[in-house]
């Protein structure tokens, strides 16, 4: 049986891996199912030129790819890093239930990677907001949320 050290040991040779092809920041991350990797992944943002392409979004992707289901609560992910708040709410969105992770937030600050101002405008504390955000056209968009609501076969999420 595989320790949770071995599975962090594989999210930071993916880190390593990363920075060496030049795929992205040093970010690596597993996703196990039963003792078992099912989804290794390292960032790729520079890459593919997706902002969203992080260690732990592409792990996610491709584990519920595999699974061909969106919930991976029996699933456990192991980072590198310390989520940054997109990959916080995606690990929310698919359920999982279990995080490992070995470097801090303040670790990646400290060499360029600073979710701070992220985190203040989620509580609401940042002195100033780089993106406006708009209500516009509520009524136009509410039929998409009305054919959801009659919708008898829907799966919930």
């Amino acid at each position: 049986m595989r320790k949770n050290s071995d599975f962090m040991k594989v999210a930071a040779q993916e880190a390593v891996e990363g920075v060496k092809s030049g795929h992205g920041g040093p970010f690596g991350a597993v996703i196990v199912k039963d003792n078992m990797i099912i989804a290794r992944a390292h960032n790729e943002v520079i890459k593919n030129n997706d902002p969203t392409d992080h260690a732990e979004m592409i792990a996610i992707r491709s584990a519920a790819k595999m699974l061909e289901r969106f919930d991976l609560s029996d699933c456990e992910l192991y980072t590198s890093c310390e989520p940054c708040p997109m990959c916080f709410s995606a690990i929310h969105w698919a359920k999982i239930e279990k995080v490992f992770y070995g470097c801090t937030r303040e670790d990646a600050a400290s060499i360029g990677f600073d979710d701070k101002y992220i985190y203040d405008v989620i509580k609401g504390k940042a002195e100033r907001k780089k993106v406006e955000f708009e209500q516009k056209d509520r009524e136009l968009c509410l039929e998409a949320f009305d054919e959801w609501k009659a919708r008898e076969d829907k799966v919930q999420y």
